[in-house]
């Protein structure tokens, strides 16, 4: 999506939201300056192609802490 940066100054909350969705191109004078993109977005699809491999029941935050733990006894 290609929007103005007057047009992200008037709906900034808007266009944030759409972000996480897709990469936002910011034009000043008819150029691009800038753009907004969803920083997790190589996570998401990383995690997304692992549904269906993990279990349904997987606790993302306990599989966290398990990585953690072995980088931690890594030392």
């Amino acid at each position: 999506m290609i929007i103005t940066a007057t047009e992200l100054k008037e709906n900034l909350s808007m266009y944030l939201e759409k972000s996480e969705e897709e990469d936002i191109y910011i034009t000043k004078n008819g150029r691009v300056v800038s753009m907004l993109c969803n920083a997790y977005k190589d996570k998401i699809e990383k995690l997304n192609s692992l549904i269906g491999i993990l279990p349904e029941d997987a606790d993302f935050e306990e599989i966290r802490k398990g990585r953690l733990t072995e980088y931690e006894n890594l030392d």
